[in-house]
């Protein structure tokens, strides 16, 4: 007898045939129809029992969430809903799952309920959808690189850099937080721990990154990275994964050429290999927005919106040319906006971001050329040494979603930059002396892999993209 997943079985069919799947009880009805899921597909596989030949005893322990092993042969349905059934020979019970006891019961759950629960919540329609598309758009990422000469590198976790100069950073240590060891002046004294050093979880790979890139060309990082940033909203976590290419002799326009065809690449990946769960995402959400004021609405539906960036040019403008729009919209002017627009120099909001793509442009935007005042040390300064060589990829609904750089290959102009933003030069000896030995153009950007599920998915939070999310005072599970 032929053991199937439930994906397989439903798309081979193979009628007449012994089957066996194993999977979780979503319902039982009436002691004679188990819906079965195993989590490779949306749909269940009805098993259909006659209850008259089993032992009373076994049916008691089929209730939803319990584990089983059913076998029997697959004929076509007599009820409406599926197309084949199992007609059910065998039943093996894997684990019981206690009806007054199991949170996850077939009936609406909030996502905050299922928050608390997310160890189970991935046996959900909703998160069993959004994990897959996730595997998918991790594949997509890899699969993209690889088949474009790039190499795939670890950077550490564990770090004594602060790549955005940010200072959001957990700190690592082994000392004894009661009674760490102190210097003359009475501060902690750092030589003494593990790494004989201040350390800490890394905010980004991007510096060691193209360390690696101005000697293999082309590389990608693709990990975890951390932000101590107090930040309880939708769009923020402590713990994110993100990717990372980085590009010798890449100058800003190729970088902006790589960051579309890039994105697009994967975006497509999962329209073409995600249908099924992305039409269930997309109902879900149309649902969930019913509830909401007109104006909070998508402007599209889910798989509209996917297509829109795979299907339209991204919009290339300066952060100068973006301000002057934005300072004589309507929004502006008629103080629309959260964050007025006042003066060439402000801090885009995604609000902004929204705008130009939506409304004004109706297509994803690039804004490159952004002050210097903004922007991290690490960006090439252009001649006009106000602006450097950023730029920032916007989409519908989320905003900035790509955020990357040409990187300054100057040595002097690097040393600067980092005295201006008060950063230690010894910290940093090893990324100057790539620009002293052999430096060259190199360009890079970074992705938020969450931020990239939660346009993927339609999600509203970003905490319900990752399987566990760690946020200000909550790290459980």
């Amino acid at each position: 007898m032929k053991s199937f997943s439930i994906k397989d079985l439903l798309q081979e069919s193979p009628l007449g045939e012994k089957v066996e799947v194993n999977g979780w009880v979503k319902t039982f009805r009436s002691n004679r129809f188990i819906a079965l899921n195993d989590g490779s597909t949306l749909r269940n596989i009805q098993c259909v029992v006659d209850f008259e030949q089993f032992d009373e005893q076994l049916l008691k322990q089929i209730n939803t969430g319990a584990a089983l092993k059913t076998s029997g042969t697959l004929v076509e349905s007599q009820g409406r809903g599926q197309d084949v059934e199992i007609q059910v020979e065998d039943i093996f019970v894997h684990g019981t799952a206690h009806p007054e006891e199991y949170p996850i019961q077939p009936k609406k759950h909030s996502l905050e309920f299922l928050r608390e629960k997310a160890h189970l919540r991935v046996r959900t329609n909703t998160f069993s959808a959004v994990m897959r598309v996730r595997s998918a758009l991790a594949f997509a990422i890899h699969s993209y690189f690889q088949q474009h000469g790039f190499y795939y590198m670890h950077t550490p976790i564990i770090t004594g850099s602060d790549a955005e100069g940010a200072g959001e950073m957990f700190r690592v240590t082994t000392m004894d937080p009661e009674n760490p060891p102190k210097d003359e002046k009475g501060h902690i004294d750092y030589s003494k721990d593990f790494f004989g050093k201040e350390t800490n979880l890394t905010v980004s790979g991007q510096l060691e990154a193209e360390t690696y890139a101005m000697g293999l060309g082309k590389v990608y990082t693709f990990g975890p990275t951390f932000r101590a940033e107090n930040s309880n909203t939708s769009r923020h976590l402590a713990e994110f994964w993100m990717i990372e290419p980085e590009m010798a002799f890449y100058e800003l326009k190729e970088n902006m050429d790589l960051a579309e065809d890039f994105v697009k690449w994967i975006t497509r990946y999962v329209l073409d290999n995600c249908t099924e769960d992305l039409q269930f995402l997309e109902k879900r959400l149309l649902d969930e927005e019913k509830s909401k004021p007109q104006h909070q609405r998508s402007e599209m539906p889910l798989v509209e919106k996917l297509q829109f960036v795979v299907n339209n040019e991204f919009k290339r403008i300066t952060y100068t040319e973006a301000i002057d729009i934005l300072k004589n919209s309507k929004p502006n002017k008629k103080k629309k906006f959260e964050y007025p627009i006042e003066e060439w120099g402000a801090d885009l909001q995604s609000e902004h971001e929204r705008f130009l793509v939506e409304k004004y442009f109706k297509s994803p935007v690039i804004l490159y050329d952004y002050p210097a005042k903004i922007k991290a040390f690490y960006m090439r300064l252009n001649d006009d040494e106000k602006t450097v060589r950023a730029m920032d990829v916007l989409f519908p609904g989320i905003g900035e979603i790509i955020g990357g750089s040409q990187r300054e290959e100057r040595l002097e102009v690097l040393q600067q930059k980092i005295k201006e933003f008060n950063i230690d030069e010894k910290e940093l000896w090893w990324y100057l002396d790539l620009r002293r030995f052999g430096t060259a153009v190199h360009s890079g950007f970074g992705l938020g892999f969450e931020r990239m599920v939660q346009f993927v998915t339609g999600m509203g939070n970003i905490r319900d993209v990752i399987p566990y999310p760690r946020t200000p005072q909550n790290a459980e599970f």
